[in-house]
C-alpha cells in the first residue's frame, strides 16, 4: 500500500462516525453534584473558570534572573462543565492557555480558553454537543472526525512566529502569542487536513521539529518532519499492527523512538458505545513494544521488546556506537498498568482521590545490533520529565521531574533534578499544601541555568510561579510570583525568551 492510499484511509476513517447514535447514554448522571458536594480542598484545581482570565499583575518576591525575561506559556483542561453537566475525565476539559510574562521584578498573567470549533459551538448551544475522549454525555453526537473532539488542552509549540495549542489526536490550533486569541486550525498540507498531530513534538537543538499522530482504528502511525521556520519537510503514514495509545515519544540524533504500551484500541468496543478511551483494552501479553525508526529513512524500522508497562511521558533518548552494537538510552516514567488513566484521572471530576499504580522514573537500554532491550527503575516516583532543551536527542545526565506523591490528595509535593546515570537526586519540597505542576529547565549560556514552574498553593488558594537555580534546587526559590487566585491545574508548557508581545 503506497503513501497516498494510507493517507486516504486515515482521512476517510476520521470522517466516519465512530459511535452509533443508538449507543448514546440514555440518562443524565450526578457527576457535577458529586463534585459540588466534595469537601476536598484540592478540587479548586479542577473547577471551571467562569470566563477568560483578564491580564493581571502578580505579587513578586525577589527578582527573576535576566535569562528568564520572556514568557512562560502553559495549557491544560479548564472547561470541565457546561449546562449543568460535568465531564467524566480530566483530559476532556476545554483547553485554556496561560501566559506569564516575566520581567525582573514584574510578572503579568493572562488566561484564555482556546476557541476550538467544538467549544465555540457548545457555548452557543449552552450544552455539550459532541462526545469527548473519555466521556459520552446524554444526547451528544458521535464524533465525525478527530477535530470534533479536539479541545486543544495538552501542550504548546512555538513555531515560525505562531503558538500552536496541541491535543492528543487532532489538528494543532493556532493561537496568537500576544493576545492568546484563537486563529484557527493549522493545516500542514492539503491532504493532511484534520489528521492527528500529537501533543508531544520533539525539537532538535537545530530547531527541526519531529512529531507523530495515531490513527488507532486503522493501525496507522503518522510521522512529521518540520523545519525551524514551520515549513513541512515530510509527512507519511506507517502501518503498525495492534497500534496502541501512544502519548509521547523521543528522538536521538539518528532515530525516532516509540515506547508502545499494551493498551490497544478495539473497534468492536467503540461500535458498541464505548468512549474512545474505553475502547482501549489492556493486553499485557503484548509487552511494551519499542519501535525505532530511522530519521533519514522512515522505511528502516526495528521492533524491540520490554516488559509490559504503561507510560505517558519520556524524558530523553540518545544513541551511541559501542563494541557491542548501537545502543539507545531512553528514560521514561513507567507505571505497572494503565489504571490511572481509566480510574484516577476520572475520579478527579467527582472530587475524589483514587490511587493508581505509582509512576516511577525508569531508564531503558536498546541494543539495535542484537535486538535486546533492558530497563532499570531508579526508585523515584515521577511525572512531567523535562531536560535542558539544548540536549534533546543528545547525551544528557539530568532530568527534571515532579516527585513525592501524597496519599491524601492527587498530585506531587516536590520537584527533583535526577542524574539518570548515577541515580543521585536533589529536590525541593513545596509541602503537603502544594500541588506541583510541570517545571521546565531554562538555559543561561554556560551557567547551570534555571528551573521555572508553577504550583497550586492550597493553603492560600492561589497559583505561585517559582524560579530556582538549577545547581542549587534544594536551596529553594530565588524568586516567586503569586497570583491573586487559583488557576486550573494544567499539563504542559514552554518558556519563550525575549521581549513579550
Amino acid at each position: 500500500m503506497d503513501r497516498r492510499e494510507l493517507l486516504r484511509l486515515l482521512a476517510a476513517a476520521g470522517a466516519a462516525p465512530l459511535l452509533p447514535r443508538a449507543a448514546r447514554a440514555a440518562n443524565p448522571d450526578g457527576w457535577q453534584a458529586q463534585f459540588d458536594a466534595s469537601g476536598a480542598g484540592w478540587k479548586i484545581g479542577f473547577a471551571t473558570p467562569p470566563a477568560d482570565l483578564a491580564p493581571t499583575r502578580a505579587v513578586v518576591r525577589g527578582r527573576f534572573p535576566d535569562a528568564l525575561s520572556g514568557t512562560l506559556y502553559r495549557v491544560g483542561p479548564a472547561g470541565h462543565d457546561l449546562g449543568g453537566e460535568r465531564y467524566h475525565h480530566w483530559f476532556d476539559g476545554d483547553g485554556m492557555t496561560q501566559r506569564f510574562v516575566i520581567e525582573g521584578r514584574e510578572v503579568r498573567h493572562q488566561g484564555r480558553f482556546v476557541a476550538t470549533g467544538k467549544r465555540t459551538a457548545e457555548l452557543r448551544a449552552g450544552r455539550r454537543l459532541d462526545e469527548a475522549f473519555g466521556t459520552i454525555l446524554p444526547g451528544v453526537a458521535p464524533a465525525t472526525s478527530p477535530d470534533s473532539m479536539n479541545v486543544a488542552n495538552t501542550n504548546l509549540l512555538p513555531l515560525g512566529g505562531e503558538l500552536l495549542a496541541l491535543w492528543e489526536g487532532g489538528s494543532a490550533t493556532r493561537v496568537d502569542p500576544g493576545s492568546l486569541g484563537t486563529l484557527g486550525v493549522k493545516t500542514w498540507r492539503g491532504d493532511l487536513a484534520g489528521l492527528p498531530f500529537s501533543a508531544h513534538p520533539r525539537v532538535d537543538p537545530d530547531g527541526s521539529v519531529w512529531n507523530f499522530g495515531i490513527g488507532s482504528g486503522q493501525g496507522l502511525l503518522m510521522l512529521y518532519e518540520i523545519a525551524p521556520d514551520g515549513a513541512l519537510r515530510r509527512a507519511d503514514a506507517l502501518p503498525v499492527p495492534a497500534l496502541p495509545m501512544v502519548h509521547d515519544f523521543a528522538v536521538t540524533d539518528r532515530h525516532l523512538v516509540f515506547l508502545m504500551p499494551p493498551l490497544v484500541f478495539e473497534r468492536a468496543r467503540k461500535d458498541a458505545g464505548a468512549s474512545f478511551l474505553d475502547a482501549h483494552v489492556w493486553r499485557p501479553e503484548l509487552g511494551m513494544r519499542v519501535l525505532v525508526v530511522d530519521k533519514k529513512d522512515w522505511g528502516k524500522r526495528q521492533l524491540l521488546q520490554l516488559p509490559a508497562g504503561f507510560l505517558f511521558h519520556l524524558g530523553n533518548a540518545w544513541s551511541e556506537d559501542t563494541a557491542g552494537g548501537t545502543l539507545i538510552h531512553v528514560d521514561y516514567v513507567r507505571s505497572d498498568t494503565a489504571a490511572a488513566v481509566f480510574t484516577s484521572d476520572r475520579e478527579l471530576m467527582r472530587g475524589r482521590r483514587v490511587r493508581g499504580p505509582e509512576p516511577t522514573l525508569t531508564v531503558a537500554t536498546l541494543n539495535l545490533s542484537t535486538g535486546e532491550a533492558s530497563q532499570t527503575g531508579l526508585g523515584l516516583d515521577a511525572e512531567f520529565p523535562r531536560i535542558d532543551p539544548r540536549r534533546i536527542g543528545l547525551r544528557h545526565r539530568q532530568v527534571l521531574h515532579a516527585t513525592q506523591l501524597l496519599a491524601e490528595r492527587p498530585g506531587f509535593a516536590a520537584i527533583a533534578l535526577t542524574d539518570v546515570e548515577s541515580g543521585a537526586s536533589q529536590r525541593f519540597v513545596y509541602g503537603p499544601q502544594a500541588m506541583v505542576e510541570e517545571h521546565v529547565l531554562v538555559p543561561d549560556g554556560e551557567r547551570p541555568g534555571w528551573i521555572l514552574g508553577t504550583v497550586l498553593d492550597l493553603a492560600q488558594k492561589k497559583t505561585v510561579l517559582s524560579c530556582f537555580a538549577a545547581d542549587r534546587l534544594a536551596d529553594g526559590p530565588v524568586a516567586q510570583a503569586t497570583l491573586a487566585h487559583a488557576l486550573p491545574l494544567g499539563l504542559h508548557g514552554v518558556f519563550v525568551p525575549g521581549a513579550a508581545a
